[in-house]
């Protein structure tokens, strides 16, 4: 498939296309941070056994039964494909969503791209996936891999994990699923925190693989800029329909005091 269509707004670009070809003419990003395919196991288990949605909110459990993921899985050597091509354009964090399988095809990539690569923080949803087959644990987390440059060393302190609370529906994977139109969505307030986290106001952050294009909305309403890309033309058209909708800003928000950022390696040559 090739780049067929681009729409732009207010702070964001998003192209129609594998990413290979609609983002060829990218340079360097500040960030990275994506949601891409999981493994073969994750998309087959989505068919047979789980259901998204949990058992909080009937008519979301009927939405998401009724539909499975319609995209392709990833495979080891498609993340060595996409480290390689992204590690070196990415100045700053990458920070990839995934599942246990893939993982360690993440971490091995990223190290071998001569990124610092930290252990994997756990993203809980309570309820994510319930299984309706056979026995065992359902799974209710999925994993974030985060890597940054080494010279990347003023950054500070982040939070080791993210928790979604299951009874919020703003919070909950089948109410992104169903509200993005897209089936494996992330929950806005969770990509939101992840470009807080990463990324530093005015910072160009990259999705390559955009889905519903709610990595990009998180970035822009966070005060970045951001570009992407959707292989799938209904999936583009919903992130395009979402994007050019815009956000309304909060009436009212909670004033807190900026974080202070600690040095994680040597000293500050701005340091007083």
């Amino acid at each position: 498939m090739v780049d067929v269509e681009h729409a732009s707004g207010p702070g964001w670009d998003l192209h129609c296309g594998r990413w290979e070809s609609a983002l060829s003419h990218v340079g360097e990003v500040d960030a990275l941070i994506v949601d891409a395919p999981y493994s073969e196991r994750t998309h087959a288990g989505q068919r047979h056994g789980r259901r998204d949605g949990a058992q909080w909110v009937e008519s979301e459990q009927r939405w998401a039964s009724s539909r499975g993921i319609g995209y392709g899985h990833m495979a080891a050597s498609d993340v060595v494909d996409f480290v390689s091509a992204w590690a070196p354009r990415t100045r700053g964090w990458f920070a990839s969503l995934t599942d246990s399988e893939l993982y360690p095809a993440w971490r091995d990539s990223l190290r071998s791209a001569g990124l610092y690569v930290f252990a994997p923080l756990p993203c809980v949803q309570v309820g994510m996936n319930v299984r309706l087959a056979g026995d065992g644990p359902s799974n209710w987390t999925c994993w974030i891999v985060v890597a940054r440059p080494a010279a990347l060393h003023k950054w500070g302190t982040l939070q080791g994990g993210y928790w979604g609370n299951p009874f919020d529906a703003g919070q909950n994977t089948a109410t992104a699923s169903r509200r993005s139109g897209v089936v494996g969505s992330k929950p806005l307030w969770l990509m939101r925190a992840l470009v807080r986290d990463y990324t530093r106001p005015g910072d160009l952050v990259c999705d390559p693989c955009a889905g519903g294009s709610t990595t990009l909305l998180a970035a822009v309403m966070e005060g970045r800029r951001a570009i992407g890309a959707e292989m799938d033309p209904a999936h583009y058209l919903i992130g395009k329909r979402r994007l050019e909708r815009g956000f309304t800003p909060p009436l009212f928000t909670e004033r807190r005091a900026a974080p202070v950022q600690q040095r994680l390696l040597g000293d500050d040559d701005d340091a007083p």
